[in-house]
């Protein structure tokens, strides 16, 4: 699974920059002076806003393949794409019940849903195994 969002960049009509967008964040919008300025600023609101809503208890939808001319697919950093792939692969799955399968405590599996908190990689390794998926590492 990919964790980009779509993103709407639109130019000013004066020219003086652009506005940035996400269909599936309300509250995520920001701009640029120019296209590499407004992705940056896009990746950057988009790992803010969903912290926030981490943080919030509030949902995160799933990042979904819209095309059009403005539209630009963003990636979150890598800490927040491992806190969501695991939160949407754990799906009706509980804590508690991962937890026993890799043999910890619920508080350190609840960590792994949290950015702020990094896990090795050989820990997102066993964890993937535990929701029946595999790591897979990728250079985009």
């Amino acid at each position: 699974m990919i964790v980009e969002y779509p993103a709407i960049i639109i130019a000013e009509e004066d020219g003086s920059g652009y506005n940035v967008s996400f269909p599936d964040f309300a509250e995520a919008f920001t701009c640029g002076t120019d296209l590499e300025e407004s992705l940056y600023m896009a990746s950057d609101v988009l790992d803010l806003t969903i912290i926030s809503r981490i943080a919030d208890k509030e949902e995160i939808p799933q990042p979904h393949v819209e095309q059009g001319d403005n539209i630009y697919m963003v990636a979150p950093d890598a800490k927040v794409q491992a806190a969501l792939l695991i939160r949407f692969n754990r799906s009706e799955r509980k804590l508690a019940d991962i937890a026993r399968t890799l043999g910890t405590s619920w508080p350190s599996v609840a960590r792994l849903e949290d950015p702020a908190h990094w896990p090795g990689l050989r820990t997102l390794e066993k964890t993937a195994a535990a929701l029946g998926k595999r790591l897979v590492l990728s250079f985009a």
